[in-house]
């Protein structure tokens, strides 16, 4: 991808930062946008490595299958900046890397950068830990933060799961390989928001006498805060899409 402006580029990624901290992430936005500008300079790669990750012992998780990509890099060793080549973390979306970010944080050493309950906290703490080898590495999070107000991010309001989807987890679609928003995942099926996913793809919505009709067909749905659901594998076979569900960290691809 190529470079962004510097609001472009918070546009793209910040969604997908505050889904990720309202399942529970320990990383205040600020910080991670704050963190990916300033390992990115701003540009979204293919292999949608933020934060250079590297390879490491190789471990999968989840979020990350194996695939890699070698590139060179600037690292700080005995007080001199010195340019290395080394294997990289390539993942299938930004949330892929996100939550295998938070993976990494899970280790002992991070534990206080969970426990931060600020940002220039939270960045020495990254320092600290090694996160990086830059001996300037939280300044400059927090000067990025506050050139670009990042803070108010922060302000991430929970995500709370209705009634009618009781013990249902909250899952990611990404529509065209695009972050679009949540999903209700329960017992092994998926329900959408039906007026936003079928009108993105250009279908004909009506909300007649209760019930809701896709290009005619009405579909049997649950109505949760003003906003109707139904079976992804339902609302495709009406409007033709492809659906795709990475089982491992459970994503919901819409083609």
């Amino acid at each position: 991808m190529a470079e962004l402006s510097r609001q472009q580029f918070f546009d793209t990624i910040a969604p997908v930062i505050v889904f990720v901290r309202q399942q529970g992430s320990p990383i205040l936005p600020s910080v991670r946008l704050a963190q990916s500008l300033l390992e990115t300079g701003g540009v979204i790669h293919a292999w949608n490595n933020l934060g250079g990750i590297k390879v490491g012992s190789g471990r999968l998780t989840p979020y990350w299958r194996g695939e890699s990509v070698t590139r060179g890099t600037w690292e700080v060793r005995g007080g001199q900046e010195v340019r290395e080549s080394a294997a990289f973390r390539a993942y299938r979306t930004l949330y892929h890397y996100f939550k295998d970010q938070d993976e990494l944080f899970m280790n002992s050493r991070y534990s206080r950068v969970r426990t931060a309950t600020t940002p220039y906290e939270q960045a020495e703490q990254m320092r600290l830990a090694g996160y990086a080898t830059d001996p300037n590495y939280a300044s400059k999070i927090m000067a990025l933060i506050r050139q670009y107000q990042l803070e108010r991010y922060d302000a991430v309001p929970p995500l709370v799961i209705p009634d009618v989807f009781e013990g249902a987890e909250i899952v990611p679609i990404y529509v065209n390989q695009q972050f679009f928003g949540p999903a209700y995942y329960e017992r092994g099926t998926n329900y959408v928001p039906v007026r936003s996913v079928a009108e993105h793809f250009g279908a004909r919505v009506i909300w007649r006498d209760g019930n809701v009709y896709v290009n005619g067909a009405q579909l049997e749905t649950r109505l949760a805060r003003g906003t109707s659901y139904a079976t992804a594998r339902e609302l495709a076979r009406h409007i033709n899409l492809a659906l795709e569900w990475d089982s491992n960290a459970k994503v919901l691809f819409v083609h």
